[in-house]
């Protein structure tokens, strides 16, 4: 590893094999992993129909925000408890591992009862309190990448988690703040190749924020596949139009299958070309 990295201890490659994350049955860097499912957790009746059709398209995981760090504290901010309530019956229906993000240390313990991965959010990737918080239970976290993060910092923030005894962290690339305006992040998929070159835990890319734009997904988790991508994580909508929260950036149940069965498809093809 470069020096630049030299407090990047834990996370390093270091002449480690690929580290694979267990989540129930499966194993995350262990083939192609697919997260589905809402931005945000809005009723009972829209996260139950979204999640049954997010397993019939080949899902592997559930994910839906039930606490939303929104820009404006007018936006809808989820349903807490109640949500977490919600996603517990969904898996309980589908069987679906869930992954839903925690905003504050005060919640994580509780949280922790009612998902199988915890999200940290871009917005919380350096809010060091809560990655060491996290970094004490024993829960898979899905740590995704800053806005304006480096990749050195994003492995230091890692760091933090696996220092506090929690071994399994998932990074997901989920785009950084560019000058460009045409897409709501710029998706940075040398991320990827280059993750794999300085760390051992698996890597997965979230198309959704990365572009913010529903054309654009399918097409950048293909990319993202064939980069070397461990998983994907897509925002998924019963009907994106009336969703609450990043309506423009969700695909319907229909569009995530036709994505699912692609991305297998290149997943296949690339692992027949090493």
């Amino acid at each position: 590893m470069n020096n630049t990295y030299k407090n990047v201890k834990l996370a390093s490659l270091n002449g480690l094999g690929r580290t694979t994350v267990r989540v129930g049955d499966l194993e995350v860097g262990n083939g192609l992993t697919v997260i589905g499912g809402p931005c945000s957790v809005e009723s009972e009746e829209q996260l139950l129909e979204t999640a049954v059709r997010v397993k019939q398209a080949g899902a592997d995981m559930l994910r839906g925000g039930v606490f939303k760090p929104r820009t404006s504290p007018y936006s809808f901010q989820g349903l807490g408890l109640k949500g977490l309530k919600v996603l517990e019956k969904a898996k309980d229906i589908t069987g679906l591992p869930i992954v839903s993000e925690v905003l504050d240390t005060r919640d994580v313990r509780w949280v922790s009862d009612y998902v199988d991965v915890i999200q940290i959010g871009a917005r919380n990737m350096q809010n060091f309190s809560l990655l060491k918080e996290v970094g004490k239970t024993r829960k898979p976290v899905l740590l995704k990448r800053g806005m304006q993060s480096t990749l050195e910092e994003w492995l230091n923030s890692a760091e933090y988690i696996l220092k506090e005894g929690n071994p399994d962290v998932i990074l997901c690339e989920r785009g950084i703040r560019t000058f460009e305006t045409y897409t709501r992040n710029t998706l940075d998929l040398s991320a990827v190749p280059a993750l794999k070159e300085l760390t051992h835990l698996p890597v997965i890319v979230d198309p959704s924020h990365g572009t913010g734009k529903a054309s654009l997904i399918e097409p950048m988790s293909l990319a993202s596949v064939a980069s070397g991508a461990d998983g994907l994580i897509i925002e998924v909508h019963r009907d994106p139009s009336q969703a609450l929260s990043d309506k423009d950036q969700a695909l319907t149940p229909d569009q995530f299958s036709e994505l699912v069965r692609k991305a297998r498809i290149v997943h296949s093809t690339m692992e027949g070309l090493v």
